[in-house]
């Protein structure tokens, strides 16, 4: 049990626990009286609390969903933010940043289970990588407005910032980088069998 004295652990168990707080959940289910992942697409991230909420009270439904978008996306950012100021390393905050998206989207709160971790991985990058991100989030926005199903924008915005880290920062090590678009690549599994069936909602 000594790795727990160690700081990069302790930051990295922090990470992982305080990324698996299911804040959308908690937000609909005090605030809504409803169970977002028994309705809608079963996710606890902002885009099924927008739907889900929207059923029986539009107006309430935005304001959670902006909820849960900023909280998702600050959770990651909170431990980076003291880890940095901590003055720990560059791989320590990557390894933060995994740790962070891979609580949202496998929650030990939930059974292992969770969102698909979009919000989050969008506040650790903008921590790690914030021009990448600038990029990812005007290629969402656009595919948002043009497409109008958010995991078909969220996984080209992903796409995006992808290309743009191996173009802007071709040194850095990209695997961490790799490794959260395949998380949340692969939670978005069932999006794209339902894009391919064609039976995938627009909610944007």
């Amino acid at each position: 049990m000594d790795f727990l004295f160690n700081t990069n652990a302790q930051f990295f168990i922090a990470a992982y626990l305080i990324g698996a707080i299911p804040f959308g959940l908690l937000l609909a289910k005090k605030y809504a009286g409803v169970d977002v992942k028994s309705s809608g697409s079963g996710s606890i991230g902002a885009t099924n609390v927008l739907r889900v909420v929207k059923e029986t009270n539009p107006s309430l439904a935005k304001k959670l969903g902006a909820a849960t978008l900023l909280l998702d996306a600050l959770k990651g950012v909170l431990v980076l933010s003291v880890a940095y100021f901590y003055g720990l390393s560059e791989a320590t905050l990557w390894g933060i940043s995994v740790l962070a998206v891979l609580g949202h989207c496998y929650s030990p709160y939930l059974g292992f289970e969770g969102g698909k971790g979009v919000a989050t991985g969008m506040g650790v990058m903008m921590f790690m990588l914030p021009l990448e991100t600038i990029i990812a989030l005007v290629v969402w926005a656009l595919g948002a407005k043009l497409i109008r199903i958010s995991s078909l924008s969220s996984l080209i915005a992903l796409g995006a910032l992808i290309i743009a880290s191996f173009i802007l920062h071709p040194d850095m090590p990209h695997a961490p980088i790799v490794i959260i678009g395949f998380i949340l690549l692969y939670k978005h599994i069932p999006n794209l069998i339902r894009l391919f069936k064609g039976e995938e909602k627009r909610v944007v």
